[in-house]
């Protein structure tokens, strides 16, 4: 069962339709118990970082998501979820992340014909072709919906950077621990794959739903 974590700051149904799509079978939900039933849990995010914390320590789900990716089974953050999991934003100073993961989210510095929030589609220049990039070209594109972005301390942890104005840490892995900056879920079939990917890590399977046919996103 993959967990698609509803702590009231995230985009849930894209999620949802899109892991539906590749034949599997989502549960949103706020119940610390079934976060920790889940054979893979999802963070999305939208909007501020010091609110999707906010609403993250309020959910009571903050424990159990440190506890659940200490596990080692698959955990994916996305936009905002991978923002949440570094140590601070510049978007909510004093704010403190999730910290598991080493960096600090800064906004994207303005630039003449650069339009913030990055919104739309951009290349992505691949440093691991394998977890989410497995079977993916070598620069494949994906949304971005963003104006903050990561810069990870670890540069281990990196796995795809693109470019908008600047070098942007766009996906990030370690172990069974995967976050991305853009949405799988909104970058087609490049995305979908990267979520069969992310599904593949798991062990159990899910009850099969619609496995063809057009792209949901």
């Amino acid at each position: 069962m993959i967990a698609v974590l509803d702590y009231g700051a995230g985009n849930l149904q894209s999620v949802v339709k899109a892991f539906r799509f590749i034949g599997r079978e989502p549960v949103i939900t706020s119940d610390p118990e079934k976060l920790a039933e889940a054979s893979a849990a999802v963070l999305p995010g939208v909007g501020a970082f010091g609110d999707a914390m906010g609403c993250l320590r309020r959910s009571g789900l903050m424990r159990p998501v440190l506890e659940y990716i200490d596990s080692g089974r698959p955990f994916l953050g996305i936009c905002l979820g991978l923002q949440m999991l570094f140590e601070e934003s510049e978007e909510a100073p004093g704010v403190p992340g999730l910290g598991v993961l080493k960096g600090r989210i800064r906004r994207i510095p303005d630039a003449p014909g650069l339009k913030i929030p990055h919104i739309g589609w951009n290349s992505l220049d691949l440093a691991d072709r394998g977890g989410l990039f497995q079977g993916l070209e070598e620069h494949p594109y994906a949304y971005f919906v963003h104006s903050y972005y990561l810069q990870a301390e670890d540069r281990g942890v990196v796995t795809a950077t693109a470019r908008y104005g600047v070098t942007i840490d766009a996906s990030v892995r370690r172990g069974n621990l995967f976050a991305t900056q853009f949405h799988p879920e909104k970058s087609g079939r490049a995305g979908l794959q990267m979520l069969r990917n992310f599904a593949a890590r798991i062990g159990e399977e899910d009850s099969p739903c619609m496995q063809n046919g057009s792209s949901p996103v």
